[in-house]
């Protein structure tokens, strides 16, 4: 990955890149689920008829969008961080304990991005659909959440190295 001028900048590159489009698929999931719910309704109050399939259309978009946000929350270091026990420690060692919580996000974001990768491929073999008026096939949302776990564990994994050398 190429250092930005600025270590406390987010690092460029591919990780960056990727994970700005997997935000920006986020916010595109979160409008057409907020479009999709909001036409719904109006369509609800005006003709008692909404959308048919709308409740499965807006949980597989609203998932899409949370994952779509995770690793560029990770790269922007937006995630919650709790600093009350380490704000009176030298700068070098609050770094540390936040390269150890790094590395423990990043094995877990890795862990289930795995777990995720196995289950959209099961969901794809098995066929497996929503359950609702629709039936949609929801594996490549399954894949979806994996690659953007995959994202938040490699930001992750970046970020430690960058605070385990007081980069930051």
């Amino acid at each position: 990955m190429a250092e930005s001028k600025d270590a406390g900048d987010p690092p460029r590159g591919p990780l960056g890149g990727i994970a700005r489009a997997m935000a920006f698929l986020g916010g595109v999931s979160l409008l057409v689920a907020a479009t999709v719910t909001t036409i719904s309704v109006v369509l609800r109050w005006t003709t008692s008829q909404p959308i048919r399939g709308d409740f499965e259309m807006v949980s597989i978009a609203s998932g899409v969008a949370v994952f779509g946000f995770l690793g560029y929350g990770t790269l922007m270091r937006a995630n919650i961080l709790v600093d009350t026990f380490t704000t009176w420690l030298p700068r070098r060692v609050a770094g540390l304990f936040d390269a150890f919580w790094m590395l423990v996000w990043a094995a877990l974001t890795l862990w289930l991005a795995e777990r995720m990768a196995l289950g959209a491929w099961e969901t794809w073999a098995n066929g497996m659909r929503t359950i609702g008026l629709l039936a949609l096939p929801y594996w490549w949302a399954v894949a979806i959440g994996a690659l953007a776990f995959a994202v938040t564990g490699l930001a992750a994994l970046l970020w430690a190295g960058r605070f385990a050398r007081g980069r930051f």
